[in-house]
């Protein structure tokens, strides 16, 4: 499940080509402010994407763990995002351009990084 600002989405209602997204996803990303609505969309793709190289099943990305994300209007580069996969947290780049809705991801590029160890978890709030 992913988790978006209280709402349960299945990750299933993901879609696979064009990088669209489905309606219901669309629908609850509507609702965020369009920062909020931006990394979302871009945290979404970059899990799916990872998730396609089947080594990985992430289950979270946070995009501004070790720095802040740098934003423009349709674009974030999050140098310093994590993600989440079978309970441990991987180092993320990823830099992400999307629609002027901020939902349709037009474009993702993104580097894993090394497990972060368990002793940062508590320093960079990260959990299981």
């Amino acid at each position: 499940m992913l988790k978006f600002i209280g709402v349960l989405i299945p990750a299933v209602c993901l879609a696979t080509t064009s990088y669209a997204v489905d309606a219901a996803i669309k629908k609850q990303l509507e609702k965020l402010d369009p920062a909020e609505r931006l990394e979302q969309s871009c945290d979404t793709e970059a899990m799916k994407r990872i998730a396609a190289d089947k080594e990985y099943h992430p289950d979270k990305v946070i995009a501004y763990t070790f720095s802040d994300p740098d934003m423009t209007d349709d674009t974030i580069k999050a140098p310093g995002a994590v993600f989440r996969s079978k309970g441990e947290w991987y180092h993320l780049t990823y830099n992400c351009v999307t629609g002027p809705e901020k939902i349709d991801v037009k474009s993702l590029s993104f580097q894993i990084g090394e497990k972060v160890p368990r002793d940062d978890w508590q320093k960079h709030y990260l959990y299981d």
